[in-house]
C-alpha cells in the first residue's frame, strides 16, 4: 500500500468486557505494515499486551480552568454566589467540582480570574515488537477524552505517512459516546466484538446504528459465542437485517484468560484453537480492507 491508501479498521463494542482488547492484540500481531493506536484513552490497556517501549511522550492539555490572582481579588464573593458548582470560595478553587465553563472569570469585577489550560493527561509514542503504537493516558476525572483521541488518531497518520504504512489499527473505547464517535469518524471498517447477553445484544444494536449514522462498513464477532446459543442466534439474525457480516464465532475457553494473565496475546499463546478462528477473522478483514 502506497501513502495515500492508508485504511483504518477500529475495533469496538457497545459495552465494555467482550473482548475488544483481545482481538485487537490478536490483529496487532497478524496484521502487516501497521500502526497500532488505543483510543480508549479513558482506561487503556493495549499496553498491558504489546509492552511497549516509550519514545516520546507530550503532555495533553484537554480544556481550560479558572487561576486567580489572590494579590488582585478583593474576597467580594461574586464568584462564590454565581457558580453554580459550587467550585470557587473567594477565589479559593476546588478543580475537582470546578467543569471549567469560564463564567467566574467573566463577572469578576477586578480582572482576577484567568483561564488557562489544563494539563489533563500524557500521550506517546511508542514502539513494539509488532511495530508503532500510539497510545495516551487521561488523567483521574479529567474529561475531553474525545480531544485526546483525535490526538492519539492525528499522530498515528503522521507515522503511518512517514513509515508508509498503509494501516491504522484502532482499538476503540467501548459504548456509544463522544471518544467512539471520535475513534469512528474517517475509518474504512468497524469491527464490532460482542456477546451473546442482553446487554451484549442491545449495545451492540446501539454501535452498529452509529457505525451507521456515519455510513462505516460493519463486521461482528460474537466472542464466547457459546455460552448462550439462543442469543447467538438473536445477534445473526439481527445482523443479516441490519447488513452487517457475522465475521467470527469464538467459543469461550479459559486458556484465552490464561493467555491475558500471562500478557501474551492469542497468537502468542496455545488456546485450543481460538488462535485458528481469530486468524481466519483476520484474512476476512484484511481482504475487506484491501477492497475498499
Amino acid at each position: 500500500m502506497v501513502q495515500n491508501e492508508i485504511k483504518q479498521l477500529a475495533i469496538v463494542s457497545g459495552k465494555g468486557g467482550t473482548g475488544k482488547t483481545t482481538i485487537a492484540a490478536a490483529f496487532a500481531s497478524l496484521a502487516k505494515n501497521k500502526v497500532m493506536v488505543d483510543c480508549d484513552v479513558d482506561a487503556a490497556d493495549l499496553h498491558l499486551l504489546l509492552q511497549p517501549q516509550i519514545l516520546t511522550q507530550d503532555k495533553y492539555f484537554g480544556g481550560r480552568s479558572p487561576q486567580v490572582d489572590l494579590d488582585q481579588c478583593t474576597r467580594c464573593g461574586l464568584c462564590t454566589e454565581i457558580c453554580r458548582f459550587n467550585a470557587i470560595d473567594n477565589g479559593v478553587v476546588d478543580y475537582v467540582s470546578c467543569e471549567g465553563c469560564g463564567f467566574c472569570s467573566h463577572i469578576c469585577p477586578v480582572d482576577a480570574i484567568k483561564m488557562e489550560e489544563a494539563f489533563s493527561g500524557d500521550w506517546f509514542v511508542s514502539e513494539t515488537i509488532y511495530g508503532p503504537f500510539i497510545h495516551a493516558r487521561l488523567g483521574i476525572g479529567e474529561e475531553n477524552s474525545g480531544k485526546l483521541v483525535t490526538v492519539v488518531r492525528k499522530k498515528a497518520v503522521e507515522v503511518a505517512k512517514e513509515k508508509n504504512l498503509g494501516l491504522i489499527l484502532i482499538d476503540g473505547p467501548p459504548g456509544i459516546g463522544c471518544p467512539v464517535a471520535a475513534s469512528l469518524t474517517g475509518v474504512n471498517l468497524v469491527l464490532a466484538i460482542t456477546e451473546p447477553t442482553l446487554s451484549g445484544i442491545h449495545d451492540l444494536e446501539r454501535i452498529l446504528k452509529l457505525a451507521g449514522h456515519f455510513k462505516i462498513p460493519s463486521m461482528v464477532c460474537i466472542n464466547k459465542f457459546d455460552i448462550n446459543l439462543e442469543n447467538s442466534r438473536k445477534i445473526i439474525s439481527y445482523c443479516e437485517k441490519d447488513g452487517s457480516k457475522i465475521v467470527g464465532e469464538i467459543p469461550y475457553e479459559p486458556k484465552v484468560v490464561e493467555a491475558l494473565v500471562n500478557r501474551k496475546t492469542i497468537m502468542e499463546y496455545t488456546c485450543n484453537g481460538v488462535e485458528t478462528i481469530v486468524q481466519q477473522m483476520w484474512k476476512r478483514v484484511e481482504k475487506f480492507l484491501m477492497s475498499c
